[in-house]
């Protein structure tokens, strides 16, 4: 994993000519990354939108380690070392992202892996760091964050509606096997979904997913086989309240 600025330059112009798609740029990054290297892609491009975790948590995904067929020397080793990890966002870290991206009128993507994280954005919120909407994205199924059961959802859906009212979007992101179930549960709740190999690698039981695209796809079809709408990309960026494809730096 890098964020390597001469790295992001070789596929976002690409995205940017191909689509109307917001780009979302990590402010997370790799894992023990520091904070100048985390922030480093997002304040140079100044995209519309950028990851925010709101808050410090036990990130444990070396489960995935025992699986095999790795292609890379570092990736095993970098999934086991997960054991003993902390993904670190304090409050001084959160609070320095977000001046130094909202000087460029980037807005967040605020990523919410327990009920305390949507109380620290709440926190920020009442302190007037932040400006609704809010776009909150729940977490579901990565060890330390909390699981992916349905009465958990309802659980951070209800705590959502209770601290931010109507100046909150929210979206729903599950790990693994759960990813389809779990996002067509929120959206069948009016919240948006999530979906992509950085999650899940499986488009169904026992089938890599061969690309992105064939996820999003899929679960294009489902909703709308639920009726329910999809927004376009003009749509996304009115209720997200961003700056807008041209005021990026890329």
């Amino acid at each position: 994993p890098t964020q390597a600025i001469e790295e992001y330059q070789k596929f976002l112009p690409v995205i940017r000519d191909g689509c109307d798609a917001i780009i979302n740029i990590t402010t997370g990054a790799g894992l023990g990354m520091s904070m100048d290297q985390r922030l480093a892609a997002a304040n140079h491009f100044k995209p519309e939108i950028a990851s925010m975790n709101m808050g410090s948590l036990n990130f444990n995904i070396s489960g995935a380690a025992k699986r095999g067929g790795f292609q890379h020397e570092w990736e095993q080793p970098y999934l086991e070392m997960t054991t003993d990890f902390i993904l670190s966002n304090t409050f001084s870290q959160i609070e320095r992202a977000v001046r130094e991206l909202s000087d460029h009128g980037t807005r967040f993507e605020f990523e919410c892996y327990d009920v305390g994280h949507l109380y620290n954005l709440a926190h920020l919120a009442d302190r007037g760091m932040i400006k609704p909407p809010f776009f909150v994205q729940s977490i579901f199924g990565i060890l330390g964050g909390i699981g992916p059961e349905p009465e958990n959802l309802m659980h951070m859906k209800s705590t959502a509606d209770r601290l931010f009212g109507q100046d909150y979007h929210l979206s729903i992101l599950a790990a693994g096997r759960h990813q389809f179930p779990f996002v067509t549960m929120g959206a069948i709740l009016g919240a948006n979904v999530r979906v992509g190999l950085e999650d899940n690698l499986y488009l169904r039981r026992g089938e890599l997913a061969p690309s992105n695209a064939a996820q999003v796809a899929k679960i294009r079809h489902i909703l709308d086989e639920l009726s329910l709408p999809i927004a376009t990309p003009d749509e996304a960026r009115a209720m997200l309240d961003t700056k807008g494809a041209s005021n990026v730096g890329f």
